[in-house]
């Protein structure tokens, strides 16, 4: 199993503190929690895009250079790119820009957003969204594995013979599909051949787990071998404690932090008690035991190689998550890892097909995928 982490640089006041922090303040906290999440043995580190409301991170391949200029092993992420919105020209180039500036680092997770406001800010309404997002990831990905491309669509103007500027260092770089409510996001993974990462978020197992079964029969459906498919998955909170008591003790203003969150509201959290959240949600709350049992719980019903864990918790102590998180790399990560090992290499296209891991190699200088983050810290990087 690897981890990630991942923010959206939300600058909100603290729900318990009523405390915020300023947004260069959460530009500077980002930076720290990259090297912080190196330096405890995170594979990867994500940055997500959003356009609206609290939110700074609408430049993800900005705040990743500025990450990868701080950092040297741990892999970067986007969170999602919002591919339904962007211009893939534009994204072909900013992204292939970071892929150098990282050394080959990099791995674009695209989604098609659900944000009415962003999509206001666009000029786009939500309907649509599926359509603007397939066609324009057929246009990304032909932008990074071909030259004088001709293309014509309904979302752009049309391209005739046009090369993108920077190439990518990776051939290809690793395109992952989000995955939160539809099948719409795991057909078109499937049927590419790319890695899926389930948001995994506000819902019971059940829910997440029809959808990666969705994506790993249609994968199969297209063609691809079904021992290639690729996993990942969120997972909602974290708080590791001696006992099940200590842990919902600690981690229960943060859930009704939580549950009165606009997020929350708009998406029917179900639960209703940290006790419920707890032992419904996949949420990690408790004993290392536990947590580890739960990891285990979801990767039966996943089959993932990749977890996403936040580094912050809204309505928790910086202190608590902290020890927590530290917790987890010493008696939670090392038993899953062992129990639940990821291929080498996984995380990068697999389809057969041209730009295919196998049929494609990286160019020179250029890392495999994921291969450069599986190396442990030192006990000395962890303190």
């Amino acid at each position: 199993m690897r981890f990630c982490t991942y923010t959206l640089l939300d600058t909100s006041p603290d729900p318990v503190t009523g405390v915020a922090r300023s947004q260069t303040e959460a530009f500077e906290h980002v930076g720290r929690q990259a090297q912080w999440a190196e330096e405890l043995g995170f594979d990867a580190f994500g940055v997500g895009e959003r356009h609206a409301q609290r939110f700074v991170s609408s430049s993800p391949p900005v705040v990743l250079a500025h990450v990868a200029a701080r950092t040297t092993r741990i892999r970067l992420m986007t969170t999602v790119t919002v591919l339904s919105l962007c211009d893939p020209v534009r994204v072909a180039e900013d992204y292939a820009t970071l892929d150098h500036l990282s050394g080959g680092r990099l791995d674009v997770v695209i989604g098609k957003g659900n944000d009415p406001d962003q999509n206001a800010l666009y000029g786009y309404d939500l309907q649509g969204q599926w359509e603007r997002n397939a066609e324009k990831y057929e246009l990304l990905r032909r932008l990074w594995r071909e030259e004088r491309v001709t293309w014509s669509g309904r979302f752009r103007p049309p391209l005739v013979e046009a090369t993108t500027q920077p190439r990518p260092l990776q051939q290809p770089i690793p395109v992952w599909h989000g995955s939160a409510s539809s099948t719409e996001s795991t057909e078109l993974a499937a049927r590419w051949g790319d890695p899926l990462f389930s948001a995994n978020g506000f819902h019971p197992m059940e829910k997440y787990a029809a959808l990666v079964r969705h994506y790993r029969e249609r994968w199969e459906a297209h063609g691809h071998d079904p021992a290639a498919a690729f996993v990942g998955a969120g997972f909602l909170g974290l708080l590791v404690a001696d006992t099940t008591q200590e842990a919902l003790r600690l981690y229960e203003p943060a859930f009704e932090a939580f549950r009165r969150s606009p997020g929350a509201v708009h998406n029917r959290l179900p639960f209703t008690t940290v006790e419920e959240y707890a032992r419904d949600s996949s949420a990690l709350i408790g004993s290392p035991e536990e947590v580890v049992d739960k990891i285990g719980r979801y990767h039966d019903a996943f089959g993932h190689e990749l977890s996403g864990i936040s580094l912050d918790v809204p309505g928790l102590r910086e202190a608590v998550t902290r020890r927590s998180i530290e917790r987890f790399f010493s008696d939670v990560a090392p038993v899953v890892r062992r129990e639940h090992p990821s291929r080498q290499g996984a995380g990068q296209p697999t389809a057969r097909e041209p730009g295919g891991l196998g049929s494609n190699p990286p160019r020179a200088g250029a890392p495999d995928a994921w291969a450069t983050a599986t190396t442990p810290p030192s006990p000395a990087q962890v303190g």
